[in-house]
């Protein structure tokens, strides 16, 4: 392979795996994605170790999963002095640099081994904040000093299509991709290899594209949700969770199903959009054959499957995310690689790659050259998300027992949902629900049928819950076992009031505020 390859990490909030047109997807437009798959190696069995935003990304940047993070839900991330891969490709010698959405916790503007950053993310901040927050600061420059949330208007709009307050020029996405772009750009001609993580919020609700790109996809030509009969068993408690409090369980309406779906799908496509962008930069500074490209995501979006939204269920929706990695003699040829890859799989291949170590603990994953090249005989990956965190939205008084607080670890368990996946077989355990699911990833690849209590089907069930157990305990994860079963937890109460737990989430540009003199007064 010769001198070290540049790394350029293209990174989303909340896409689907089923969202590239080159993969299979008829509906979307995704050019510069499938220009990617055309040059590289695309993994169809990606997974989230954890499907919500932090406890993935942590797993991603530590190629840890869960049980050794300790990091299950949208928590703080470990705070220990571990390293991180982007530590260890600083200290190879690499120019790191971080531009868009980390959501590092809790240390929002830490580097963790970045050597810079130029931070984009949801929420608000203060007016003293502006000069660590340069696309706020941008905005505040341009005179949008009406504009409240950039992002998309959240709380009760959370799962409303809207176009955005912005134009295409200023939106969040084209500023990660001039931002994406001029760094690579910069770093044409120089001889210190780079490692770059471009980091876009989108398609994360609230699904606000710009114009005219919110024209892009008309809702009655969208397909509808995947609803399977009897699609309410495979509910689970954390999307009951999930629908009530982003407003989403009070009755269904098809043509809302139908605009939600064509505004993220154009989410999607503007993003794709930036990453034609900075390939063209890539390509035109000539560093396109000395790069190694990566493109994937946190964890996806169930946008009305099951009646679902949201993530950190285990469904394919949710837990399933796109990846395709491309480097010229190492992942290339444009092939597709079936084998259970997942986050935790990054950090081993970035540094086989950088030819960097992380010092201070074993990582989780595998290379994935060598899982492209079928030199790596892994059979499955496995992932945890734990709903401790939000308990408190349906109700916190009626979930949690004294116990949990003498015991953290059993109130992780007490909510968590486990998942270990083969090229065969998914299989899940609701703790919270007191349930297995088992689907044929074959002659199922919709998930519509849960096939844990089939006579037919128990000897893939045991293979797949001992599999389960035996990498559960290999890390010190037992608090949910009990000797070769799961240990049985009281099961939480969910509040029939259909106003209890509704989510309020807003959080402002520094120079704006709800108040409106004469009428909040």
């Amino acid at each position: 392979m010769g001198a070290r390859p540049n790394i350029l990490h293209f990174f989303v909030d909340q896409q689907r795996f089923d969202t590239i047109h080159a993969l299979g997807n008829p509906v979307i437009k995704t050019p510069n994605l499938d220009r990617l798959c055309a040059r590289g190696v695309a993994f169809t069995s990606a997974y989230s170790p954890s499907p919500v935003c932090i406890s993935a990304r942590c797993s991603m940047i530590h190629g840890q999963y869960p049980m050794h993070t300790g990091c299950y839900a949208n928590t703080r991330m470990p705070t220990d002095g571990r390293q991180t891969f982007m530590a260890a490709l600083t200290e190879a010698g690499y120019r790191t640099h971080g531009i868009g959405k980390c959501h590092f916790n809790p240390d929002s503007y830490g580097l963790r081994g970045f050597q810079s950053r130029e931070r984009q993310e949801e929420g608000g901040t203060s007016l003293d904040d502006l000069e660590r927050n340069p696309y706020l600061k941008l905005l505040a420059a341009e005179g949008y000093d009406y504009l409240m949330e950039p992002n998309g208007v959240r709380g009760e709009m959370y799962y409303i299509p809207q176009p955005s307050q912005l134009p295409a020029k200023h939106h969040p996405t084209q500023w990660i991709g001039d931002r994406s772009a001029a760094f690579v750009a910069e770093q044409a001609g120089n001889a210190q290899p780079w490692y770059l993580f471009s980091s876009f919020i989108h398609p994360h609700p609230p699904f606000a594209p710009p114009n005219p790109w919110h024209k892009l996809y008309r809702a009655p030509l969208m397909p509808l949700p995947n609803r399977p009969p009897d699609f309410e068993t495979l509910q689970t408690y954390v999307n009951r969770c999930q629908n009530r409090y982003k407003y989403r369980d009070q009755g269904i309406d098809r043509n809302l199903l139908r605009n939600i779906k064509a505004y993220y799908y154009a989410c999607i496509s503007f993003v794709d959009h930036q990453i034609g962008r900075i390939l063209d930069v890539l390509e035109q500074t000539g560093q396109i054959e000395s790069t190694l490209i990566l493109f994937t995501g946190d964890h996806g979006e169930h946008l009305g499957d099951y009646d679902c939204f949201g993530k950190r269920s285990m469904h394919d929706s949710c837990a399933r995310i796109p990846m395709i990695a491309a480097l010229p003699g190492r992942l290339d040829g444009g092939r597709i690689c079936d084998a259970p890859v997942s986050l935790v799989d990054l950090a081993p291949t970035f540094l086989a790659a950088a030819g960097a170590a992380v010092h201070t603990h074993p990582l989780d994953g595998a290379d994935l050259a060598e899982i492209a090249s079928g030199t790596c005989d892994r059979k499955r990956v496995f992932a945890q998300h734990a709903y401790t965190h939000h308990v408190d939205i349906v109700n916190r008084d009626r979930c949690v027992r004294p116990e949990y607080a003498e015991n953290p670890a059993l109130e992780v368990a007490a909510f968590s949902s486990y998942m270990a996946v083969s090229r065969d077989w998914k299989y899940i355990f609701s703790a919270p629900d007191d349930r297995e699911f088992l689907f044929d990833r074959n002659a199922d690849p919709r998930e519509t049928r849960n096939m844990a209590g089939l006579p037919f089907c128990r000897q893939p069930l045991t293979d797949a819950r001992e599999a389960l157990f035996e990498f559960l305990r290999s890390g010190g994860e037992v608090s949910g076992i009990d000797g070769d079963r799961w240990r049985s937890f009281p099961k939480p109460e969910f509040p029939e009031d259909p106003d209890t737990g509704l989510l309020i989430q807003d959080g402002y540009t520094p120079w704006t505020s709800p108040r409106i003199p004469g009428y909040t007064d």
